[in-house]
């Protein structure tokens, strides 16, 4: 099953150096991880309607190389949508279908490309709200709360507004689907560089 994924919402410099924003952040996925297709999820969907044994197998595998006891990714890898964590860098550019999609819209994701922190990469897991309540509050109030929750922990994240700055953000937030069948409430958000960046963008300040 896929994810939602937000398609970046890029910060682009104006004649006088402050940063704009682009209408809408990009979505890149859905039931997987909101970024692929729905004919994936349509096929999941049956096959979870089955029994525990068939979503064990769907869920298993795809987990980053990852180091212990940090969890820090050690090997640039083909990560399940769901296995994604806080920290993780990620090549948004490798990232299928990401160049396919306008600011604003959603689609899904099955699988994401992860790398080492310390080598190139174009977005960061910057932030995670793990949402309560049985309900799922809908397309619009799930990419509202996405909104409103990556743009307030932005800055305290980065260092600066990200209305000041040259970076982005993008994410991932459960579907109605993945809410209801997989338990899934863990929205994530993503800071987006244009150009490829080593290490952190913690505390960049740009």
């Amino acid at each position: 099953m896929n994810r939602t994924f937000r398609s970046v919402r890029n910060a682009v410099r104006n004649a006088v150096g402050r940063a704009g924003r682009m209408s809408e952040p990009r979505t890149s996925a859905r039931p997987a991880r909101l970024l692929a297709a729905s004919a994936a999820l349509t096929v999941s969907l049956t096959m979870l309607t089955g029994c525990g044994a068939v979503l064990d197998e769907i869920m298993s595998g795809g987990e980053p190389p990852r180091d212990e006891p940090g969890g820090e990714i050690t090997a640039s890898a083909e990560a399940d949508a769901f296995e994604i964590l806080k920290g993780d860098c990620i090549d948004l550019a490798a990232l299928a279908g990401y160049d396919d999609h306008a600011a604003g819209e959603e689609y899904e994701v099955e699988s994401v490309p992860v790398v080492p922190c310390a080598e190139p990469h174009t977005g960061e897991v910057y932030a995670e709200l793990v949402m309560e309540g049985d309900k799922f509050p809908g397309e619009k109030g799930m990419a509202k709360t996405f909104e409103h929750w990556c743009y307030a922990e932005f800055e305290k994240f980065v260092g600066i507004s990200y209305d000041e700055s040259v970076y982005g953000y993008t994410g991932f937030y459960p579907t109605k689907d993945t809410w209801e069948l997989l338990d899934d409430r863990t929205l994530q958000c993503i800071v987006s560089s244009e150009e490829p960046v080593k290490g952190t963008l913690k505390d960049a300040a740009k």
